[in-house]
């Protein structure tokens, strides 16, 4: 069974995402520079590694779980890219480089994202992908990661995101919003990596509730640092939401009650850890660096 180093997750996975998506000769030679400028990036990798961590803790094959691993970050990274598009958020910067669409154009990027999107799924669903996971997992993992991808997850909740500006939302609605627009592809991560390793559904909750607690909690963050952060820092304009009008945990619930839930979610996520009979130190920190981080 395949065991991969905690610190060797990024260097495995960004191996592979190079693998599946190489420099071409191709006509469309263009898209796949589009595609990996985004995509080889960098970034904190977040979604990958709750995939290989869970299916290790499981007891599960991590090297198989590879291409799942970097299929949820092709999602990731598309959805980035589709989002600084001037259609929809309008970032010129991400990362601390200029985005996508300011280098490839507006065509060029939406392209790149379509493909990225397709990509996940050729990937996890490719003959040797079933073949080391079997037909039944590898069908269910994929299947988690396209309705959190769509419109009940990642897409339904950027449609909301959209509506937001300049209008006042209840604490509910920007929860049920931010569930769906960030919280179901982290929520999807930990699930894919329990189901690849067979696990059975009170682990596969426990893991949803880690996931549904450090996903809510990371959005909080992201409000608190677009106040308190810098481009610098942050790789990307700040303020926006203030200048837009949004709704934010900050503008609803102050600062010092937004930090206040940052904790409380990290404890019930580091709790949730409790129904695995494995080392969870590692998803503990994981959740306790993720609260604290500056960017």
């Amino acid at each position: 069974m395949g065991r991969i180093k905690r610190s060797d997750y990024v260097s495995e996975v960004e191996g592979a995402l190079e693998t599946y998506v190489p420099e071409v000769s191709l006509l469309q030679s263009g898209l796949f520079k589009a595609m990996r400028y985004s995509l080889l990036a960098g970034g904190k990798r977040i979604r990958p590694t709750l995939v290989l961590e869970f299916c290790g803790l499981c007891g599960g094959d991590q090297e198989a779980a590879i291409p799942f691993a970097c299929a949820v970050e092709m999602i990731h990274t598309y959805s980035l890219i589709h989002d600084d598009l001037p259609c929809m958020d309008n970032d010129s910067l991400r990362r601390g480089k200029p985005s996508n669409h300011v280098i490839f154009g507006e065509a060029q990027a939406m392209l790149a994202g379509d493909a990225l999107q397709a990509m996940a799924f050729d990937t996890m669903l490719s003959p040797e992908s079933v073949r080391v996971v079997g037909a039944e997992r590898a069908a269910a993992a994929a299947g988690i990661l396209a309705r959190a991808a769509g419109a009940y997850g990642m897409a339904g909740g950027q449609a909301v995101d959209l509506e937001s500006e300049a209008k006042k939302f209840s604490m509910e609605t920007l929860q049920k919003m931010d569930e769906c627009k960030t919280g179901a592809l982290i929520r999807a991560a930990a699930q894919m990596g329990c189901i690849l390793a067979g696990a059975d559904k009170k682990l596969i909750r426990a893991a949803d509730e880690y996931a549904a607690s450090i996903g809510f909690a990371f959005q909080i963050v992201d409000d608190i640092l677009d106040v308190e952060g810098s481009q610098e820092t942050m790789g990307k304009p700040v303020g926006s939401d203030s200048e837009n009008s949004k709704s934010t945990y900050v503008s609803i619930l102050g600062m010092e009650k937004a930090k206040r839930a940052v904790s409380e979610l990290t404890k019930t996520a580091v709790s949730a850890l409790g129904s695995f009979s494995g080392d969870t130190s590692f998803l503990a920190e994981f959740a306790e660096k993720l609260a604290l981080r500056k960017h």
